[in-house]
């Protein structure tokens, strides 16, 4: 039991590390490159206290040099599913009845390994299993990481001090049990913190999880699963599991203990999802939670007051960095005419700048897309573009998957605001440019709102405060995340909790306490210290 009411450190956001040439981090995260990069891993999966090995395996390779093979990982069949489910519903027993500052401990010990003897480990694992650069990795692996698992504590306890009034002779007590089952985490290959976060908030509350991370991210998702282990998570808390998506979902779909599902991924998957959710709704001991981010086609629109530079710095920054493969990266922007081709300009000077290469050299800004099937989709569209009538190539447009999958970020400048890259979601470092006439301003802003099923992030580019204004109202419900005089990507724990709506997902934004409420369930408790042993009431007389 409990003996006080504890308060926990206070979360501040971990600093990022510059790896400039000469200090120690990038020494070191050059050094744990290079180890992962000429080694060779075998990844299990970790169901309970096993570590299963079934013989059928997958190799990984990086992006960025995709003939060669770093590792490999072993996928399960249904009973390895099943074993995941009962493994999580044994150790939630103990693992809800511990008490709530133990847990909290676990998770704030997990980020002090991330910040100190696991960060070049997270980081270099990064950068081979998703071609991030070394910014891209410290900004997401390490630091974004330690602030879910601080913040989120913080939040827990806050959650937890929450409690009713209490009227003469009565207490009345609200305690936030964990939901009755397991929670299923399905990860997505970008952000290795939100790989981590997904199967860590619901644990964190007091649930037992079965995690499936995405295929493209089992290097670094184990290094995630030893600062677990190495925490103290104890088994079974978090079972891990790779292989078929489909198998994995229907089986644990299946039972009747599941209770939620924490999800981030594509829009299709997450609608088929609610589906087989909704269809076996009579199966399940209690209504799951679903909570889901999405896709997005997020928008930078300029007033003719912004000043052009800076709004070329927010598209080359926020629709190529990570190659493009945000959620929340740029992807339609809206230009006045009367900036346009200075804007385009400087955007055309920055990607003639770009350094493109394997992440292992710190000097380069791009590196590779994902995999084969994210570079054929965006070779497509490219290729789409330069025959087009109302579409042009104005930038890159260059690609080559001989070694690496490398896409050159490439603008295309459309004169249909309906073209199909101005309302298809890509996920690459392709961008399409709509130019508005000045004085069309209001009226693009209502085409901003009305092109996409989306509404994750979006930014507007103002000098004017009334232009400001009025964009904030009119793009109300096309983000979750909006941004002004700035990037559309890039929120950071703690102070920009991350969601959105429309097909963008549930908007139960992560990074906040909003987010941990989905994985408990209140119990009221209210206790009468001398109870009444007359039925009348006074109106009886």
């Amino acid at each position: 039991m409990g003996k006080g009411f504890f308060q926990v450190p206070t979360a501040i956001n971990e600093p990022v590390k510059s790896y400039a040439p000469g200090t120690p981090e990038r020494a070191a995260v050059t050094a744990q490159y290079e180890a992962y990069f000429n080694g060779n891993i075998d990844v299990p999966m970790y169901i309970g206290s096993d570590e299963v090995k079934t013989g059928n395996t997958n190799t990984m390779s990086p992006p960025h040099d995709h003939k060669h093979v770093v590792g490999t990982y072993h996928l399960a069949e249904k009973k390895h599913v099943t074993q995941a489910i009962e493994s999580a519903l044994e150790a939630r027993e103990k693992w809800a009845q511990l008490t709530w500052e133990q847990r909290a401990a676990i998770f704030l010990k997990a980020a002090e390994l991330i910040a100190g003897p696991y960060r070049a480990k997270i980081n270099a694992a990064t950068m081979i299993a998703q071609s991030k650069t070394v910014h891209q990795a410290e900004i997401d692996a390490a630091c974004e990481l330690i602030d879910f698992l601080r913040f989120n504590v913080e939040f827990m306890s806050q959650i937890y001090e929450e409690q009713p009034d209490s009227a003469e002779g009565i207490w009345n007590r609200v305690e936030y049990r964990p939901l009755e089952g397991f929670i299923y985490a399905i990860t997505p290959f970008n952000f290795t913190a939100i790989a981590a976060n997904l199967p860590a908030s619901a644990a964190m509350m007091g649930n037992t999880v079965v995690w499936k991370p995405s295929d493209s991210q089992i290097f670094s998702a184990k290094v995630i699963i030893d600062i677990f282990k190495e925490a103290g998570v104890p088994d079974g808390v978090i079972n891990v599991v790779y292989g078929d998506p489909v198998m994995i979902t229907d089986t644990i779909l299946e039972s009747p203990d599941f209770a939620g599902v924490h999800f981030t991924g594509s829009t299709y998957v997450f609608k088929e999802l609610w589906k087989k959710i909704g269809n076996n709704i009579h199966t399940y001991k209690t209504y799951p939670k679903i909570v889901g981010e999405t896709g997005g086609k997020d928008f930078i629109i300029a007033h003719p007051s912004a000043n052009a530079k800076q709004v070329a710095t927010g598209i080359s920054r926020g629709a190529f960095e990570f190659q493009g493969q945000k959620c929340s990266a740029a992807s339609r922007v809206y230009l006045p005419k009367s900036i346009a081709d200075d804007v385009l300009n400087y955007v055309k000077e920055d990607i003639a700048s770009f350094k493109m290469g394997s992440p292992g050299d710190l000097s380069n800004f791009i590196t590779a897309v994902i995999h084969e099937g994210s570079f054929d989709k965006l070779a497509k569209y490219i290729d789409q573009a330069k025959t087009d009538a109302n579409a042009e190539v104005f930038a890159g447009g260059n690609y080559d998957k001989s070694k690496g999958y490398f896409i050159e970020p490439t603008v295309i400048v459309t004169t249909d605001p309906k073209y199909t890259t101005m309302e298809t979601e890509l996920f690459g470092p392709v961008v399409t440019v709509y130019v508005y006439e000045d004085a069309d301003w209001s009226e693009t802003l209502k085409l901003v709102d009305g092109t996409s099923e989306y509404a994750l992030t979006g930014a507007v580019f103002s000098g004017d405060r009334y232009a400001i204004d009025e964009a904030t109202k009119a793009l109300e419900n096309c983000a979750g995340n909006f941004y002004i005089n700035d990037k559309p990507t890039g929120a950071v724990v703690g102070q920009q909790p991350f969601g959105g709506a429309r097909a963008s997902g549930t908007n139960d934004k992560a990074g906040s306490a909003q987010n941990l409420l989905r994985w408990v369930s209140p119990r009221l408790i209210k206790e009468t210290f001398v109870s009444p042993t007359d039925y009348r009431y006074p109106f009886l007389g």
